[in-house]
């Protein structure tokens, strides 16, 4: 009984098998990567699985829409409604045009099964920032091998004579750049196996390590033996005190000129960098208190001149 309510849901949702898609998608495995750590992430703070929600960044060259990047979304609960935090997605939408300014608002993703008439509720609410939003949804509790991860596009379409808006599922295809490839093969071969199969960036990042960890243990080691020297526990050998010495004059000293001028002139681009960041972040803060400003001064003055025609 429960099976067919929930195809009785769906199908309420889902536009009729003969509707195709009117755009084609291209979706990036950086925005899969994003939906499942905001999803793993909100679990393991709540200690059970919750809805997620967030938007979806991309390029759209006529029907083509390229999916690139995503960002979390806050949203409020009303009763039974999920109500998304448009103050939040303002203040987020400045700061991803600023480090990603040709990237472009394109829709909308969450977690969960098939699509509801919940999801139709928020989709209207991002119809009010974009007006032909997609809408990505993931399931991440699936058992299959398939990809759970399934791309709808909206329409209206006449359901006993009124007007309905409706969801048409739309293919997508993967596009990957270089990076993206090794950081998926990273990700992919990190994990507890038996096999020990670890990635090429895991490898060489190994290797650095245990040369480090080596390095360290041999100094510390000659520390201790000169430690021991002073302290008189072991006779002085000449010979390895030399080699100590000769090899703390190979090490590069950092206190030099040249080191001290790099450095310090590191720290002032940073600072600058901080500097100019708070510095734009007052601008626009007075420039939003400019705008609110003049707007309640002009309300004010149009009360008071219409109040002058009337009396």
């Amino acid at each position: 009984m429960m099976d067919v309510d929930v195809d009785e849901e769906t199908k309420s949702v889902m536009a009729s098998s003969g509707t195709v898609g009117s755009v084609s998608v291209s979706l990036h495995p950086l925005v899969i990567m994003n939906i499942s750590e905001h999803w793993t992430r909100i679990k393991a703070q709540e200690g059970k699985p919750q809805q997620v929600l967030g938007a979806v960044i991309g390029k759209q060259k006529g029907r083509n829409i390229e999916i690139m990047n995503s960002f979390e979304l806050m949203y409020d609960h009303i009763e039974d409604d999920l109500i998304i935090d448009k103050d939040y997605y303002n203040t987020k939408e400045e700061q991803f045009k600023q480090v990603f300014s040709d990237l472009d608002f394109l829709g909308w993703y969450t977690t969960g099964d098939v699509p509801t008439e919940s999801d139709i509720k928020i989709h209207k609410q991002v119809c009010e920032i974009n007006e032909s939003p997609v809408f990505l949804k993931l399931n991440p509790q699936a058992r299959h091998s398939d990809l759970p991860v399934s791309m709808y596009e909206s329409v209206i379409d006449l359901e006993n004579g009124q007007a309905t808006m409706l969801f048409v599922e739309l293919t997508y295809t993967l596009a990957t750049e270089e990076a993206e490839r090794i950081g998926l093969d990273h990700v992919a071969r990190m994990t507890s196996n038996e096999t020990g199969e670890s990635s090429l960036v895991a490898e060489h990042l190994q290797a650095q390590h245990s040369a480090i960890k080596m390095l360290h243990s041999r100094v510390k080691l000659i520390l201790e033996y000169i430690k021991a020297t002073q302290l008189g526990d072991l006779p002085r050998n000449h010979e390895i005190l030399r080699e100590a010495y000769s090899l703390s004059h190979r090490l590069p000293v950092l206190n030099t000129s040249k080191f001290k001028g790099d450095f310090y002139n590191q720290c002032n681009d940073v600072g600058l960098m901080t500097y100019l960041g708070m510095l734009t972040k007052g601008c626009n803060t007075i420039n939003q208190f400019v705008n609110k400003f003049n707007i309640l001064y002009d309300r004010q003055g149009m009360g008071r001149r219409m109040r002058g025609l009337f009396f």
